[in-house]
C-alpha cells in the first residue's frame, strides 16, 4: 500500500518467460483493487474524508469549544449526538459500498488462469499472473490481462472474441497472432519463447496499440488486431495462448475506469453561499450579545461582585465579553444545523429510487428499465434550459434496414414505402422461392431489381458482389443455411443481408479469403488487402483476386469523397447517381457511393511492396498506411449508391413537442451530413414548415462565417421589424448588439456596445433581446464551420445567434466539438445542460453538461456507464424531467424553505433572551430539547415532505409544460425566497418569545402561585414552537399521504412522550442530577392559561402566512394553483352526473392519431453521414422523414406573453359590460369551438392583446369548463404532439366572477367536456 510509485512509462520492455527480467521494471501485478478502505485504515480514512466538509469541521470545533467550562453553557451531547449521528450514518453508507467492491475484487482476483511456468501449464489466480507470463485461454473464458496473442486453435491462428464489458458491444471481433509466432502451438515450444516486446506505455485508447517485437534477430510490427484485451470474452475458439503485456491497474479496462468528474447542482451551491451568509449572521449576533454582556457587565453586573463574583479565569467585563460571545455561538449554532446535509441526501437518494421504480419508463422490449445512476442530480432535472441530444440511435432507432439504391443510373425501390405497402396489403419480395439462404426478416417491395438480378445485368450482379464482399462482417453458421451475420455496426449488417436476400451470400472468412454464394454457386475470393475505415477517409475498400486470377479493388464510402476518386468517364453517371442521393437524403435516408476499379498484376505487386513497407513501420504507421491507401484508390468506377432507412424512435416528435412547450431548448450535435440531420429535425417536428426562416451556415473559412452569422442576425431583425412594426424602436436597438466584437459590420471591437448619445440609458440594447424575440427561426451549422465559430473571438456572436434561434443542429461534428458547444453553453448562458446520447462519441459530451443521460442502444454501453440517468428510449425524457424533475426540485425547495424557517423559529428565541438574562449565555430551552429538536421533533416530517409532496398529479405535469417553468427561472428556492423564509422564522421566534414572557410574567395558578419562573417559561416556549413548526408543514404539504400524517402527528405525540418522561419521577430517581426539574411539564401544561398561552401564540404566527397565501392565491395564482383548482372543479362536476360526454378532446386526440406521413416538396438534398469507429463502427448516420402535421406547431416557440393566466385576466377586465349582461344561448358550444385558442404554452403578447377585447357571453360558475389535454386509452406521458396543439386553452368564462373577498380561489376556468374524463 505504502510502495513507492514508480516513475511514469515511456515505453514498456517485456520479454516472455522470464519474470525476473521484467521485475526489474516494477510492473503492476494483475490485483485489482477498487476499494478504497480496508479494516485497518477505514475508521482514520473516513473520518478524515468526511471532515473534509467544511460543515462537519465546523461542527467539531463546537464540540471542542463546549468542552470548555468556562464558555459552555450546553451540555457536550448536545452536538456531539447529531454529529454522531451524521458521521455513523455516512460511514456505514461508505462501508457497504466498499464492502461490495472489496467483494467485487475478490471475486475477480481469485478467477483461475492457466501460466505456463517452466514449461508446464500450471492453474494460478488472476491476481498471481504477472507480466510477461504466457497463459492458456479456453472457450468462453474471459481474458485476465492485455495479451499479445500468440497461437490459436483455428486455422491461421484466427481467434474470436466478445468485446461487452469493453464497450457493451455483443457482436463477434476477430484478432490473429503473428504468422512467426502462430506455429508456437504446445506448451513445450512455448516454454522456449524468448521474444521481447517493446511498446507503448499504458493508456486508455481501446482501438490502438503500437509495439514490436524482437525475436531471433527480427522485428515485426505490433496492432490492435493482435491483442486481446482484459475483459473480453473468447468465443468460438477451442483455446489460444498470449502474452501479458499490460496487467491489473495497468490494463486498458481500468485505465478506462477513472472516475468521472464529479457534478454538484445550482442548489448546492447556493446552499454553500447561504451557510456562510448564516455563519456570517451567528458572528453578528454574537457580536451584539458580547457586546451587551460587557456593557451589562460594567454597569449593573459589577454591583453583584460581592456575593456572585466572576468565575475564574475572569478578571474583567472585556474577558467576560470574550467568553460570552463563545458561549452564544455554541448556543446558536443550531441556525446552520448538521441534520441539513445528512437530510438533503436521504430525500435525494428517494427521488432516485421513484425515477428507477418508474414502471412508464420501463422498455418491456428490451427489459430496461430507467436508472438515476447518480443521487445528486435529481433536483437539478427540473431546472434544464438546453437539450444536446445525440441523433442516431438516440432520436433514431439505429436498425437498418435496406430501403432503395441507385445501380447504373437507375433507381429501384420507388415503389412505395413500408407503411404505405402496410396500408395497402402488398406483400414484400419472396426471395425464399429462388434463394434458400435468404433472411426471412428481410423486406423490399420493388420486383424490378429482383428481376434485374435473375436476368444477369452486369452492373447489378457487380453491385451486389461488392456488398457481399467489402465488409468486415463476421458470419456463423451453426448448421446448413442457418446463417447468422454478426457485424459491428448495423450499416454493415444490413447492407450484407441485401446482398445475401439477392443471391450473393457471404458465407465465411478466413484471413486471406472470403466465401460467398453468388446466385447459388460457391465462389472463394482471395483477400489481398483491407484498406481499413477511419473518420479521416470515411471509405473503406477491399482488395480480391477472383476465383479466374483478376485483380479488382471495391470500395465504399462517402459520396463526396468518393466522388472525387473516380475515373472522369463517369461524369454522367456520377451526376444522375448525385441526383438520386440527394433525392434519397430528401426522404431522410442514410447514404453510401459504391465503386471497384481493375488492377494488373503490376499495379498489385508495385502498390503491395509500399503496403507492407508502411504496414511494418515502426514510426509514423498510420500516414505511411493512409498515403498508402490514398495511392491505389484512384480512377474508380461507378456502381452506384444504396440508400438505408433508420427509423425514428417511439415518441420522439412528441417528447420535443412537449419539450418545447416546456421553454426547453433542444440542439442536435451529430456526424451526421447536413442534408441528413435537417430531414431528420423535419421529421422530429424541430424544424416546421411554419418556420420565418432557417439558416445554414457552410462558411470555410473565420470570415465567411462570421458573414454569414451576421445576415443571420440581419434577417431575423428584419422579420422582427415586419412582424412587430410597433416595436420598431426597441429592434433598432438590438440592430446594435447584433455586431459583436469580433469585427461583425465591419465595425470595431466596440460595435456591439451601445453608443449612449444614441440610446438613453434605459433603452440601451443588451444581447439578450436576442432571446427576446425568438421564435420561428433555426440554424443549421456544418463541422467546419463550427470550428471556427467556437474560436475565442466569435464564440459569443455564434452563441448569442443560436440562442435566439428555436432549432440548432449542428452537423458533421467531433466528440470533441459536442462537448465544446456544451461548454459554451454552459459557460456563457448560466443555464442547466443536459445532454443525451447512445454511442461511445457521446461520451464527452454527456459527461460535460451539468446532466448525462445515456440510452442503452444499439452502440454499447459506454454512454450509459458515463452517465448520470439513463433508459432505453428518447420518450423517457419527457417524464424524467416533466415529472420527476419538477418534483425533485419543488420537493427539494419546499424543505430547504421549511428547514431555514424552523431552524431560526427555534434558534432565534435565544437571541432575545439575552436581553433579560443578563446576556449571560443562558438557554431558554432545556439541553434535552435542544439536542432531540433537530433529530426526533422536526426531522421525519420535513423529510416526508421533501420525499412525497407534490403540487398537481404526474398527469398534469405532462399535460401542462409550462408548469416547468419556475425550475428553470429559479423561483421556488432563491436568495429572495431564503430571505422570506428566515424573515418568517424571525418573526415566529419573536411572537414565540415575548408572548409567553408577557402573559407568563402575570400569570398566578389557580391557587395563586406565580406562574413566572424559568422552568414553566421554557416548557410553554418549546411546546408552542413544535406546534407552529407542527402546523406549519401541515400548511405547506400539497399532497397528502398517510406517512405525511403518521410523522407529523407522530412527532407531536413523540414529543409530549419524552416531555412527560423526562419530567417524571421514574428519570429523576435514577438521575438526580440530571432531571432536576419533577413534575414540571405536568404542572405547567395542567394549567389553563399556558394552553391559551400556546394557542394565542399559534394563531399569531399561522393567522399572517393564512392571510398571505389566500390573497396570494386570489390575486396573482401561480399556474400549479390554476391547475389544482381546475382539477377541484372537474371533479365536482365529474360527480354528479357521472363522466361528461364525448366533446372536443376525443376530437383532438383522433386527429392527432389520424395523422399521417406528409411529403415535403422543395431542395432534394445529399444525405450521406459517417459516424464510424476506426475500422468498424455506425456507417452512415440519417433517418427516414416520417413527418407527422405540422399542425400549428408554431405557437411551440418560447416567444410568448409574461404567462397564460396574465392574459386571462387582462381578458377578463377588457370585457364590455353588454358582453356581461349577454344572457347563455344553446350555441355556446359551438362559439367556445370556434375561439382563439390558447395553447398551454401561452399565447404570444401581440395576438392576446387583439383577442382582448372580444366580447364574450358570461357563464354562471357552474357553467365554467376547462379544456385541457386528454390522452384517452393512452398511459400518461404519451399525448402525441398534435393532442398537446389542440388543446385549446379557451377562456369561456370571463364574465365570471375572477376575484373578491367571496373568491375561495384562482379564477374558475372553463371545464371541457372530454372523453379523457
Amino acid at each position: 500500500m505504502f510502495r513507492k510509485r514508480p516513475p511514469p512509462e515511456e515505453e514498456r520492455r517485456v520479454r516472455a518467460n522470464d519474470r525476473e527480467y521484467n521485475e526489474k521494471f516494477q510492473y503492476a501485478s494483475n490485483c485489482i483493487m477498487t476499494s478504497k478502505y480496508n479494516i485497518i485504515t477505514f475508521l482514520a480514512v473516513n473520518l478524515f474524508e468526511q471532515f473534509q466538509e467544511v460543515a462537519n469541521t465546523y461542527f467539531l470545533f463546537l464540540l471542542i469549544l463546549q468542552l470548555i467550562p468556562q464558555i459552555s453553557s450546553l451540555s457536550w451531547f448536545t452536538t456531539i449526538v447529531p454529529l454522531v449521528l451524521v458521521l455513523s450514518i455516512t460511514a456505514v453508507k461508505d462501508a457497504t459500498d466498499d464492502y461490495f467492491r472489496h467483494k467485487s475484487d475478490n471475486q475477480v482476483n481469485n478467477r483461475q488462469s492457466q501460466v505456463l511456468i517452466g514449461g508446464i501449464l500450471q492453474k494460478e489466480k488472476w491476481m498471481n499472473v504477472r507480466v510477461g507470463d504466457i497463459i492458456k485461454l479456453e472457450n468462453n473464458q474471459f481474458v485476465a490481462a492485455d495479451l499479445l496473442l500468440l497461437s490459436s486453435s483455428e486455422p491461421h491462428s484466427l481467434c474470436y472474441i466478445e468485446t461487452a464489458e469493453l464497450d457493451g458491444e455483443t457482436n463477434m471481433k476477430v484478432r490473429q497472432s503473428l504468422s512467426v509466432t502462430s506455429e508456437l502451438g504446445y506448451p513445450n515450444n512455448l516454454a522456449q519463447f524468448d521474444g521481447e516486446v517493446v511498446c507503448e506505455p499504458p493508456n486508455n485508447k481501446l482501438d490502438r496499440f503500437c509495439g514490436t517485437l524482437y525475436w531471433k534477430d527480427c522485428k515485426y510490427p505490433l496492432s490492435n488486431q493482435n491483442m486481446l484485451l482484459r475483459g473480453c470474452v473468447l468465443r468460438n475458439t477451442e483455446s489460444c495462448y498470449g502474452l501479458v503485456i499490460f496487467a491489473g491497474p495497468d490494463t486498458k479496462l481500468m485505465q478506462n475506469s477513472g472516475r468521472t468528474k464529479f457534478k454538484r447542482t445550482s442548489i448546492d451551491r447556493l446552499m454553500n453561499t447561504l451557510v456562510l451568509w448564516i455563519f456570517g449572521f451567528l458572528v453578528c449576533m454574537g457580536v451584539i450579545l458580547a457586546i451587551g454582556n460587557a456593557v451589562w457587565e460594567k454597569e449593573v453586573g459589577a454591583l453583584f461582585q460581592s456575593f456572585l463574583p466572576w468565575d475564574h479565569p475572569v478578571d474583567n467585563f472585556l474577558f467576560s465579553a470574550f467568553l460570552s460571545f463563545w458561549s452564544y455561538v455554541i448556543i446558536l449554532n443550531t441556525v446552520v444545523p448538521i441534520s441539513l446535509y445528512v437530510s438533503v441526501e436521504v430525500i435525494r437518494l428517494g427521488h432516485s429510487y421513484f425515477i428507477n421504480w418508474d414502471r412508464r419508463m420501463f422498455c418491456s422490449r428490451s427489459n430496461t428499465a430507467a436508472e438515476a445512476r447518480t443521487t445528486t442530480l435529481n433536483e437539478e432535472l427540473g431546472q434544464v434550459e438546453y437539450i444536446f441530444s445525440d441523433k442516431t440511435g438516440t432520436l433514431t432507432q439505429n436498425i437498418m434496414t435496406f430501403n432503395k439504391c441507385s445501380i447504373n443510373g437507375h433507381t429501384y425501390g420507388e415503389v412505395m414505402n413500408i407503411l404505405e405497402a402496410q396500408q395497402k396489403r402488398v406483400q414484400p419480395l419472396d426471395f425464399s422461392a429462388w434463394n434458400p439462404l435468404a433472411d426471412r426478416d428481410f423486406c423490399f417491395y420493388d420486383q424490378s431489381l429482383l428481376e434485374a438480378v435473375m436476368v444477369g445485368e452486369p452492373a447489378v450482379h457487380e453491385f451486389f458482389r461488392v456488398l457481399s464482399l467489402c465488409h468486415t462482417v463476421m458470419s456463423d453458421e451453426k448448421s446448413e443455411g442457418e446463417l447468422l451475420y454478426k457485424a459491428q455496426s448495423p450499416d454493415e449488417g444490413a447492407l450484407v443481408t441485401a446482398a445475401r436476400n439477392f443471391g450473393f451470400v457471404f458465407r465465411s472468412r478466413t484471413p486471406g479469403t472470403v466465401t460467398t454464394q453468388e446466385l447459388g454457386k460457391a465462389v472463394t475470393y482471395t483477400l489481398l488487402a483491407i484498406l481499413d475505415f477511419n473518420n479521416i477517409r470515411k471509405r473503406m475498400s477491399v482488395i480480391v483476386r477472383n476465383p479466374e486470377g483478376r485483380i479488382r479493388l471495391y470500395c465504399k464510402g462517402a459520396d463526396t469523397v468518393l466522388f472525387e476518386r473516380l475515373h472522369s468517364c463517369n461524369h454522367e453517371l456520377m451526376n444522375i447517381t448525385s441526383d438520386h442521393l440527394n433525392e434519397y437524403a430528401g426522404d431522410g435516408l442514410r447514404t453510401l457511393a459504391v465503386a471497384y476499379r481493375d488492377l494488373s498484376e503490376e499495379q498489385w505487386e508495385e502498390w503491395s511492396e509500399h503496403f507492407r513497407g508502411a504496414d511494418k513501420a515502426t514510426d509514423c504507421r498510420d500516414d505511411r498506411l493512409a498515403a498508402a491507401y490514398e495511392e491505389i484508390e484512384q480512377d474508380m468506377m461507378l456502381l452506384g449508391a444504396t440508400a438505408i432507412e433508420d427509423k425514428l424512435q417511439e415518441g420522439v416528435p412528441e417528447t420535443i413537442a412537449i419539450l418545447s412547450l416546456a421553454n426547453i431548448k433542444i440542439w442536435v450535435l451529430t456526424g451526421d451530413k447536413q442534408e441528413t440531420a435537417v430531414n431528420i429535425g423535419y421529421s422530429c417536428k424541430m424544424l416546421t414548415d411554419d418556420m420565418t426562416e432557417i439558416f445554414f451556415v457552410n462558411g470555410h473559412t473565420v470570415q465567411s462565417v462570421r458573414e454569414e452569422l451576421r445576415k443571420a442576425r440581419e434577417r431575423m431583425l428584419e422579420s422582427t421589424r415586419t412582424r412587430d412594426g410597433g416595436k420598431e424602436a426597441e429592434a433598432q436597438g438590438w440592430g446594435g448588439a447584433c455586431a459583436f466584437g469580433n469585427g461583425c459590420g465591419g465595425g470595431g471591437a466596440a460595435n456591439w456596445m451601445p453608443d449612449e448619445r444614441k440610446c438613453p440609458p434605459s433603452q440601451v440594447p443588451r444581447p439578450s433581446l436576442l432571446e427576446s424575440i425568438s421564435g420561428e427561426f433555426a440554424l443549421i451549422i456544418s463541422g467546419h464551420s463550427l470550428a471556427h465559430a467556437l474560436e475565442a473571438d466569435m464564440e459569443r456572436e455564434f452563441l448569442e445567434t443560436a440562442c435566439a434561434c428555436r432549432a440548432v443542429i449542428c452537423c458533421r461534428v467531433t466528440p470533441l466539438q459536442k462537448a465544446l458547444v456544451v461548454e459554451l453553453v454552459k459557460r456563457h448562458k448560466k443555464a442547466v445542460t443536459l445532454a443525451i446520447g447512445d454511442g461511445a462519441n457521446d461520451v464527452s459530451m454527456i459527461k460535460t453538461a451539468h446532466i448525462g443521460v445515456g440510452i442503452s442502444g444499439q452502440e454499447g454501453i459506454q454512454a450509459v456507464l458515463a452517465s448520470d440517468y439513463s433508459f432505453s428510449q428518447f420518450r423517457f425524457l419527457q417524464r424524467l424531467l416533466l415529472v420527476h424533475g419538477r418534483w425533485s426540485y419543488l420537493r427539494m425547495c419546499r424543505f430547504l424553505c421549511y428547514f431555514f424557517y424552523k431552524n431560526f423559529a427555534f434558534t432565534m428565541v435565544h437571541f432575545w433572551f439575552g436581553f433579560f438574562c443578563g446576556f449571560s449565555a443562558q438557554t431558554v430551552y432545556d439541553q434535552y430539547f435542544i439536542t432531540l429538536y433537530n433529530i426526533v421533533y422536526t426531522s421525519l416530517p420535513v423529510l416526508a415532505m421533501g420525499i412525497f409532496d407534490q403540487d398537481v398529479p404526474e398527469q398534469r405535469s405532462l399535460e401542462y409544460p409550462k408548469l416547468y417553468e419556475p425550475g428553470q427561472l429559479n423561483l421556488l428556492f432563491n436568495k429572495r425566497e431564503f430571505f422570506i423564509c428566515i424573515a418568517q422564522g424571525i418573526y415566529t421566534s419573536v411572537v414565540l418569545f415575548f408572548i409567553p414572557y408577557g402573559v407568563l410574567s402575570h400569570a398566578t395558578q389557580s391557587n395563586g402561585v406565580p406562574l413566572a419562573d424559568y422552568q414553566t417559561f421554557a416548557v410553554t416556549t418549546a411546546t408552542a414552537l413544535v406546534i407552529v413548526v407542527s402546523v406549519q408543514i401541515a400548511l405547506d404539504t400539497g399532497y397528502w399521504t398517510a406517512i405525511n400524517h403518521f410523522f407529523i402527528w407522530g412527532s407531536l405525540g413523540t414529543y409530549f412522550t419524552i416531555l412527560f418522561t423526562m419530567h417524571s419521577s421514574i428519570l429523576f430517581n435514577i438521575f438526580p442530577k440530571q432531571f432536576h426539574f419533577l413534575g414540571s411539564a405536568h404542572n405547567t401544561l395542567g394549567q389553563p392559561v399556558v394552553w391559551l398561552t400556546i394557542a394565542l401564540a399559534t394563531v399569531i404566527c399561522i393567522a399572517p402566512v393564512l392571510a398571505f397565501r389566500f390573497l396570494k392565491l386570489d390575486l396573482k395564482p401561480q399556474l400549479s394553483d390554476t391547475v389544482r383548482y381546475t382539477q377541484l372543479v372537474l371533479q365536482k362536476k365529474r360527480k354528479p352526473g357521472g363522466r361528461a360526454g364525448r366533446g372536443v378532446g376525443g376530437a383532438g386526440v383522433a386527429s392527432g392519431s389520424a395523422l399521417g406521413r406528409l411529403g415535403r416538396g422543395g431542395s432534394r438534398r445529399s444525405g450521406y453521414a459517417f459516424a464510424h469507429q476506426e475500422g468498424f463502427g455506425e456507417l452512415i448516420t440519417s433517418g427516414k422523414n416520417m413527418r407527422l402535421s405540422s399542425l400549428g406547431l408554431a405557437s411551440f416557440a418560447s416567444r410568448h406573453s409574461s404567462s397564460w393566466i396574465d392574459t386571462l385576466r387582462r381578458k377578463k377586465h377588457a370585457n364590455s359590460p353588454g358582453a356581461q349582461n349577454t344572457p347563455p344561448t344553446g350555441e355556446d358550444s359551438t362559439a367556445s369551438s370556434q375561439a382563439p385558442p390558447l395553447s398551454t404554452s401561452s399565447l404570444a403578447a401581440g395576438e392576446a392583446e387583439q383577442k382582448s377585447n372580444e366580447p364574450v357571453p358570461a357563464h354562471s360558475p357552474d357553467d365554467i369548463a376547462l379544456s385541457v389535454i386528454r390522452c384517452p386509452e393512452r398511459e400518461v406521458g404519451e399525448c402525441s404532439a398534435a393532442t398537446v396543439q389542440e388543446a385549446p386553452f379557451v377562456w369561456k368564462g370571463t364574465g365570471a366572477r375572477i376575484s373578491g373577498a367571496n373568491s375561495p380561489g384562482p379564477p374558475p376556468i372553463a371545464e371541457e367536456t372530454s372523453s379523457g374524463e
